[in-house]
């Protein structure tokens, strides 16, 4: 896959979820596996791009560097030596390419004793509609944080 056409995406100002690979979208601690779930949010329809794909890759290495160069532990000492959860929130379940990309990275990051999930959320935005951002968390109604 070449991604030559994206080295030089910026995000656009105020974009949320993989569209944005150097913000966290959210952070959770999961109570009964006792793992660190750092979730990336996807709020639009997956459209079989390689671009989307990038987007994905770069959100990726992006939380997997955040856990483990210990900049997670830092910014979170209690999550220290808690294992850590990669989580994928979208709005309708993945295309084939992000499929095949998923399990691509679950088997690396196996190595690394972590683990990766898909969670489907609930409904695409419609295009050009930015997600709304709760300073931090990642929303109302999002099941990621107790009522």
């Amino acid at each position: 896959m070449s991604d030559s056409c994206c080295q030089t995406h910026s995000p656009a100002p105020g974009a949320f979820g993989i569209e944005n690979p150097r913000g966290l979208d959210a952070l959770a601690f999961d109570g009964e596996t006792g793992e660190a779930v750092l979730i990336m949010v996807e709020p639009r329809a997956w459209d079989g791009t390689e671009e989307r794909i990038f987007q994905l890759q770069e959100k990726v290495n992006a939380y997997l560097s955040f856990a483990l160069d210990g900049e997670m532990t830092d910014a979170f000492p209690h999550l220290a030596g808690k294992p850590v959860r990669l989580q994928l929130d979208c709005a309708v379940a993945p295309d084939p390419s992000v499929e095949q990309f998923v399990t691509a990275v679950r088997e690396h990051i196996a190595l690394q004793d972590m683990k990766f999930a898909v969670r489907i959320v609930g409904e695409p935005l419609p295009e050009g509609e930015a997600a709304a951002q709760d300073s931090g968390s990642c929303g109302t109604g999002c099941g990621c944080h107790p009522s």
